[in-house]
């Protein structure tokens, strides 16, 4: 794939997709791809993290980890694995394993962080789309709060 097709690619992430042509164009030089065989272990539950994978073809299995709810999740093509990990230090939450022939592409945090230096419009997108979701999870542990609390009487 070309330069045009990995800017095409990373418009389809829907984190991604909130940021302009010219934010995605240094994510797309700076990340690295990787060709994974089936059953290859990408990374391991409780691993420190320091960028995000974006499943490009095939799919990855993430096996719970100590950190998980004890389901496993399918992560295929546009999936971004490790969002939180682009700003900030983690550790992996699950396993993951490649379904098949699988091909993500790495971004680094160093990379992700100096595209927002470079770019700070797209710092405050990602702030504001990140400032709703944050909201939106309040919102829904204050209803299982209720729903605990109406449960326990």
């Amino acid at each position: 794939m070309g330069l045009d097709d990995d800017i095409a690619f990373f418009e389809q992430v829907p984190i991604l997709a909130a940021l302009d042509r010219e934010a995605l164009r240094i994510l797309a030089i700076g990340a690295e791809t990787k060709q994974l065989q089936s059953g290859a272990v990408l990374f391991y539950a409780g691993e420190l993290a320091d960028g995000g994978y974006i499943v490009q073809e095939g799919s990855l299995r993430l096996d719970p980890g100590t950190f998980t709810d004890g389901h496993e999740v399918i992560a295929g093509p546009g999936t971004l694995v490790g969002e939180l990990a682009l700003l900030t230090d983690m550790v992996c939450q699950a396993t993951a394993i490649a379904k098949g022939p699988t091909t993500v592409i790495r971004v680094s945090r160093n990379l992700f962080r100096k595209m927002l230096e470079g770019y700070p419009a797209a710092a405050v997108t990602l702030r504001d789309i990140m400032s709703k979701r944050l909201e939106g999870w309040q919102r829904e542990l204050a209803g299982v709060k209720t729903a605990m609390e109406k449960g326990g009487k």
